[in-house]
């Protein structure tokens, strides 16, 4: 008698040991920092998408599931072949860096599940280059409007992904790749159109400096035409006795006659 109660103990000792384990592995849970976690209620209502358990310990049913999310920023990186404006084939290598909202992570979870850069990002990312990059030539995209281009992708694609629970931080194109022929050829023209920009500015500079010297001259004959207009016999004749007595006072003058000269002007004879 004691011996099968012995028993019965023993197996419902272990019974409680297995359920514990179970129960152990089951309902004890840690979400690590930067991660979210959603809860599957098998029993009561399905996926509970209003309620997000943030990282720390958390205890649950063993019959529910726990869906845990890394929202931390995750970087996209996507090499692709595209068509241009005329149908020029181009590689790109595209990259977007993206994290999950945090308050829809069940929501995300709902539409997309845990792939979600595989189910959704990946193929926006796609889609938006492809529509975006078709508008533009290899010139354009080579040269003058890339910044505009990687712009334009980050408005539209921001869009799409925000109305599926996803922040787009920057996207970035890391770099555009043309056959060489064409890239040649749009070089060969940007260096010509330098040079001309070049040439065009030195004859602006030639032509400002031929404005200056015509207007200097103009200046320079108008104030002749004006002193010319201003300069009667009797002043010069002033102006000619002024001259000759300072004349008159250096060491080297010897007589004055006076009204010599023409015009009545004194004469200066003779030096030592």
């Amino acid at each position: 008698m004691k011996q099968s109660k012995l028993i019965t103990t023993g197996v419902v000792v272990f019974v409680i040991f297995i359920i514990i384990l179970i129960f152990s592995n089951a309902t004890f849970l840690t979400i690590d920092a930067g991660q979210r976690g959603v809860l599957f209620k098998r029993f009561s209502g399905g996926l509970d998408k209003e309620t997000i358990y943030s990282s720390g310990f958390h205890v649950i049913a063993p019959w529910n599931t726990m869906f845990v999310y890394d929202v931390r920023e995750q970087q996209v990186e996507e090499p692709m072949d595209v068509l241009s404006s005329n149908g020029l084939n181009i590689q790109l290598d595209v990259t977007v860096r993206v994290n999950p909202k945090y308050s829809k992570i069940g929501d995300l979870h709902e539409k997309f599940g845990k792939d979600y850069i595989n189910s959704l990002v990946r193929p926006e990312m796609r889609s938006s280059v492809r529509k975006i990059i078709g508008r533009y030539s290899p010139e354009e995209l080579y040269s003058t409007k890339r910044e505009e281009v990687q712009s334009i992708i980050q408005k539209d694609l921001e869009t799409t992904l925000n109305n599926n629970y996803i922040d787009l931080r920057t996207t970035l194109i890391r770099n555009i790749a043309l056959p060489e022929k064409v890239k040649t050829a749009i070089e060969e023209k940007i260096q010509a159109e330098q040079l001309a920009l070049k040439y065009e500015y030195i004859l602006q500079q030639e032509r400002k400096e031929a404005e200056r010297r015509i207007i200097e001259a103009e200046a320079k004959a108008k104030s002749n035409q004006i002193l010319n207009a201003s300069l009667s016999s009797n002043i010069l004749r002033d102006k000619g006795i002024e001259a000759t007595l300072q004349l008159a006072n250096s060491p080297n003058t010897k007589v004055i006659v006076v009204g010599g000269g023409g015009d009545g002007l004194p004469l200066i004879l003779g030096n030592n």
